[in-house]
């Protein structure tokens, strides 16, 4: 069994984040019946702002609303807090009164938490304050009911009991993933530079179009404004950056393909003042992300720089900066959602596929999320880019083996953006050195069938790769922005 190098994690620069309110709905009637029933409300309501907040999201309580005035009255204060996901939390029985107005007015996603503290009633010993202690889910049909009344998608569920639950805690955690891609995406700056590469037609994507249906502002980049941090860096971040690359990264002998070599002193410098001049870039534009493709002149300066992002891309990819090459605005936002459900996110396409094994190869000669990498990853200086000027360092490793998911984002005739999602596994079997990222993907119910329903759904030509089975996450994604969508695979996550 061969030995392997672990791969280096990368920490992000920026932590993920996002705000979730949080209030929890009860029948005031029931207070003055019951001694001490209220203070067990809270006590619920407590525990499920500690379990929300062990998430990592900031937690915006708004109390116990009991009747339908401190509904109505509740209001302002929601929509002060800024939040990106709301959480009812079902402590009891409550009229739906105290929901109508939240489903009318409060325009994030809501989830409803009916989390009993019981597994089961002590049936023998059972009183009705035990049973109003877990009756969460006793108003959800009304309250589901109501909100198609409003016009608006039945909420989605938490269903459990407090304690050892391992439905309510993955539930819950998908949530607050999709509260943190939410909260990048209606905050985020995106760079874009160049232009598509010629002849892509699925390429263009409007950025008016994915302010409307993602909310980041795109950030017009002139190649000019990552250039001037490029003539003259400062050496000791070019140092710095150096040091950073080779910590991170293998530089074997090449093997059987011509075009690559081991990395030179000369690709190694130019890619470590390609850092440089990017964290200059982002630090003056503030940018979350980048998608770019620009050629320059042959020869010039500013060439080298444009196509030697590649290696301190696959950095950022990993510190959580979604680095799309070719353009591709719409994978970018992929990879950032990706990101932000903390599962990766690495810019690919298919490769040959492997009919002897059953498999297709994934992967891109761009850049890559580094901390999903299999073991760690190799640099190889190629002396051309195939289909594309210039020549530098490619980076090349296998995603991790087990499984993975895919998200292309396409684009309909009526120009409204759609999800493609795939369900896969990732193995461990030989790649082509070609200093290129690649690994076999595995889908059901097998390669030729999984590529023809791929394809017949409209992706665009490429696709952000993550590690895990999130095909639900992403669903309820595309749910929550109106979006199209389609799972090809079958589904190997539970559904949210």
């Amino acid at each position: 069994m061969k030995t392997r190098t672990p791969p280096p994690t990368i920490e992000r620069r920026r932590k993920l984040t996002a705000k979730a309110g949080l209030l929890g709905i009860g029948h005031h009637v029931y207070w003055p019946q019951f001694d001490g029933l209220l203070d067990e409300m809270h006590r619920k309501l407590g525990l499920a702002k500690t379990m929300i907040a062990a998430h990592g999201v900031e937690v915006a309580e708004f109390g116990l609303i009991d009747n339908a005035q401190k509904a109505y009255d509740s209001i302002p204060a929601i929509k002060a807090a800024d939040i990106d996901i709301l959480f009812v939390d079902m402590v009891t029985y409550g009229t739906s009164s105290t929901f109508g107005i939240l489903c009318r007015e409060i325009n994030v996603p809501i989830v409803l938490l009916a989390i009993q503290p019981l597994k089961a009633m002590d049936y023998p010993n059972g009183t009705t304050f035990m049973q109003l202690c877990n009756d969460d889910f006793c108003s959800v049909p009304e309250f589901t009911g109501v909100a198609v009344r409003f016009g608006r998608k039945p909420p989605p569920v938490i269903l459990g009991h407090e304690g050892d639950d391992p439905t309510v805690a993955r539930e819950l955690k998908a949530w607050c993933g999709i509260a943190k891609a939410l909260h990048s995406l209606r905050k985020s700056r995106i760079g874009l530079m160049g232009h598509v590469l010629e002849s892509m037609l699925d390429m263009h994507t409007d950025p008016t179009a994915i302010t409307a249906a993602f909310g980041p502002h795109i950030v017009l980049i002139e190649a000019n404004d990552v250039y001037r941090h490029y003539r003259e860096p400062n050496p000791n971040a070019v140092e710095t950056w150096k040091q950073n690359i080779l910590s991170f990264f293998d530089t074997p002998d090449p093997k059987s393909d011509p075009i690559t070599e081991k990395l030179t002193d000369a690709d190694l410098d130019k890619a470590a003042r390609a850092g440089v001049a990017l964290d200059g870039l982002i630090a003056d534009k503030n940018l979350d992300g980048f998608a770019y493709y620009y050629e320059a002149e042959e020869g010039s300066d500013l060439r080298t720089l444009v196509t030697n992002f590649i290696v301190p891309n696959s950095l950022l990819t990993g510190a959580g900066f979604p680095m799309c090459g070719e353009f591709d605005l719409k994978t970018c936002i992929a990879m950032m959602i990706m990101d932000r459900l903390d599962i990766g996110g690495s810019f690919a396409e298919f490769h040959p596929v492997d009919f002897a094994r059953d498999s297709v190869l994934v992967g891109h000669d761009g850049p890559h999320h580094i901390n999903i990498a299999a073991e760690k990853p190799v640099i190889r200086s190629l002396k051309k880019y195939h289909g594309k000027p210039g020549s530098g360092a490619g980076v090349e490793f296998r995603i991790k083996e087990g499984p993975i998911t895919m998200l292309s984002i396409g684009q309909t005739a009526e120009g409204k953006f759609k999800f493609v999602i795939a369900e896969g596994e990732s193995a461990d079997r030989p790649i082509p050195p070609t200093g290129n990222t690649n690994t076999h993907g595995i889908f059901q119910p097998d390669v030729r069938t999984f590529l023809k329903r791929w394809v017949a759904e409209g992706p665009t030509h490429h696709f952000a790769l993550g590690i895990g089975h999130h095909a639900a996450e992403l669903v309820e994604l595309a749910k929550i922005l109106d979006l199209d969508y389609a799972v090809v695979t079958p589904w190997q996550s539970a559904p949210l």
